[in-house]
């Protein structure tokens, strides 16, 4: 049986009404423009990274453990915090969903970027492409920077707001500051770059 608090809610009935609520003050208002929790955490994974890089897997799976790791924990914390407090366990998870999701930003972005090139205008198109996606603008023309927006759109759909709302349905907060943080991590150091190559296997993998 699910857990009920002391009002009757069950934890499924706690992540649905807490999900809501963030899709809808992430509908309204969209990213923050300071003081991001995804971009703090990326600050932080940058100066754990500095700290501990070596060109080992080991010492990347060290990285993405204390990054991840402490994320889970901190999402953990704060779920026990408010756990016989339903209105509080809400706003807690509406609080997370909204910070993890990102889907009005990113479609925002995207349909910036389409009505540039629907006017023909390269330089503008060039010049928020690198808001959405890690590509090269200056090595793409109108065609290639469209499907860069489609192809970016279709990834950052599923890891932002797909992914992240089935690991918060599953494990509550934790699954989705959690999944946020391994994706990002992902993205930060999970590629082949020669600084990456395998001290980002592990996020790469996770």
């Amino acid at each position: 049986m699910p857990g009920r608090s002391r009002t009757g809610l069950s934890s499924p009935d706690v992540f649905a009404l807490g999900a809501a609520a963030g899709l809808a003050v992430d509908l309204l208002l969209g990213d923050p423009r300071r003081g991001h929790p995804v971009a703090a955490f990326g600050r932080a994974a940058a100066a754990v990274e500095d700290r501990l890089h070596h060109d080992h897997r080991g010492w990347g799976t060290l990285h993405t453990a204390v990054c991840a790791g402490s994320t889970v924990a901190l999402g953990a914390l704060a779920a026990r915090a408010v756990r016989n407090r339903p209105a509080a366990a809400v706003a807690l998870t509406a609080a997370s969903v909204w910070a993890v999701v990102g889907g009005t930003t990113l479609g925002r972005e995207a349909r910036a970027i389409g009505g540039a090139l629907a006017a023909g205008d390269l330089e503008v198109a060039r010049e928020r492409l690198p808001h959405l996606c890690g590509r090269d603008p200056q090595a793409l023309d109108g065609p290639a920077m469209a499907r860069a927006v489609v192809e970016s759109v279709a990834e950052n759909t599923s890891d932002a707001v797909v992914g992240a709302l089935f690991w918060g349905a599953v494990a509550g907060v934790p699954g989705l500051v959690g999944f946020r943080a391994v994706n990002t991590l992902d993205a930060m150091v999970g590629h082949t770059s020669p600084r990456h190559r395998r001290f980002g296997w592990a996020s790469a993998r996770l």
